[in-house]
């Protein structure tokens, strides 16, 4: 890493000294044709006093002039440890917005990112404006980084509230042909949730009219960030159903919290879907069942999904003909709370990332709490994840609902970071991590 003031290829010291970028490091002094006042750095940077010295001995040099070439020689050095330094820990692993909860905006949470053909990277979420509730108002909000989501712009509404309750939970997602797919949903009630989804030709300038993911009626739940395509060109998207345990649609006693899950696919990029041959639901008693699912594709094509239980693990499922037919269900390594996890595979690799609440015990941990925050590596498809390192090691906060996207040489995290003061779910936050930092050795 080399300081920008390097980069620009020259600069002056308030000393006098005029440090000039080498383009050939190595080049000789005599080649170079530099006057012999000149000092060369071994890092390529030719150092030379701007004020005339007189070529005497050493030893009959006027003090000041000496102080001034020991200074010259402290200064390169000191700018070679700068150039040469590793990256800190701050530059690393590093909070770059917090979107706080207002009273206006009660509550920010739930987004997906995608980058734009200009290198222009979106981020969609749930910006709540009539109170912080899973059923309160809500509509869709972006931002944007040109700068590889180093800094944000301020948000703005891309989609108003269209449903009787609110529009949340976003993916998006760069199709292979080229097209924007925004999954959201809509929510008019405790008895009617469904996924829908936009496309965009023009890189989000505009989008399509919503089409349908699921066409029965019910309660179904797709997460943020969930809906992948698979090298073969079909999107899976993975859904958790819930029941309805009667049939007043304004009543949270309506709705049944145990949640079976089913995935749907479709091979023509979203214009029609199919429901998956399976679907699953926990083979043991439980108040949660199986929530809020997500999937990802394996090296080998392999499909591996997994969801969030009250019995202090994920449960995971595989499937082997690209989401149609799914093993049962069974707990994974992923020892968690009733919080969602994360899982992607790493740019170039057949290893898994998850970013999850982990109480497996190997980091202290509060029971039941959505603390603390890890990411976790897996070599062997998800079996097992001997590799942890934290995110977020505050117990008292609340961190999940998250996205994560691969950029350059890092990965974009956004999720809600909460605490009792201001909710869990109500502020939202940007992480941004290099990907060395993360624990692959």
């Amino acid at each position: 890493m080399v300081p920008e003031f390097l980069a620009a290829g020259r600069f002056h010291h308030p000393f006098g000294v005029e440090s000039v970028k080498d383009d050939c490091p190595g080049v000789s002094l005599a080649k170079l044709a530099l006057p012999p006042a000149t000092v060369l750095h071994p890092f390529g940077i030719a150092c030379r006093m701007t004020t005339k010295i007189p070529l005497v001995p050493k030893r009959q040099r006027p003090a000041s002039i000496r102080f001034r070439m020991t200074l010259c020689r402290a200064v390169l050095l000191l700018l070679s440890l700068v150039a040469t330094a590793p990256l800190s820990r701050a530059e690393e692993n590093t909070v770059v917005l917090n979107i706080e909860p207002t009273k206006e905006h009660p509550r920010n949470s739930e987004g997906s990112f995608v980058r734009l053909k200009s290198g222009r990277i979106l981020f969609y979420y749930s910006q709540f404006y009539g109170g912080a509730e899973d059923g309160s108002a809500a509509r869709i909000a972006a931002i944007h980084s040109d700068d590889s989501g180093r800094t944000w712009s301020a948000p703005e509404v891309v989609l108003e509230n269209t449903a009787g309750n609110n529009v949340m939970s976003v993916t998006l997602l760069r199709l292979a042909s080229g097209r924007l797919a925004f999954f959201y949903i809509l929510k008019n009630s405790w008895l009617d949730a469904r996924p829908y989804v936009r496309f965009s030709t023009d890189e989000a300038a505009t989008w399509s009219e919503p089409k349908l993911v699921v066409a029965a009626p019910g309660y179904f739940v797709l997460n943020n960030d969930r809906v992948v395509q698979l090298s073969s060109g079909r999107l899976v998207a993975p859904v958790a159903f819930h029941r309805s345990r009667l049939d007043d649609p304004h009543s949270a006693k309506s709705f049944d919290g145990r949640a079976i899950d089913l995935w749907y696919y479709s091979d023509d990029e979203g214009q029609t879907w199919q429901q998956s041959w399976s679907w699953w639901g926990i083979p043991v008693n439980s108040n949660s069942g199986l929530q809020e699912p997500g999937v990802v594709e394996l090296a080998d094509g392999q499909l591996f999904s997994w969801a969030r239980t009250d019995q202090g693990v994920q449960y995971g499922f595989s499937s082997a003909d690209h989401g149609k037919d799914w093993t049962a269900p069974a707990p994974t390594e992923l020892k968690s709370p009733t919080s969602p996890a994360s899982i992607k595979r790493l740019p170039d690799s057949s290893n898994l990332l998850a970013i999850y609440n982990d109480h497996s015990g190997r980091f202290p941990f509060p029971p039941k709490r959505r603390a603390p925050l890890v990411a976790a590596i897996s070599t062997d498809n998800g079996l097992t994840w001997p590799k942890a390192k934290l995110i977020e090691e505050d117990l008292n906060g609340w961190y999940c609902y998250t996205a994560m996207y691969f950029v350059d040489d890092a990965v974009l995290l956004a999720y809600c970071a909460g605490d009792d003061k201001v909710g869990g779910l109500n502020r939202l936050r940007i992480r941004r991590i290099t990907l060395d930092w993360l624990p692959t050795k």
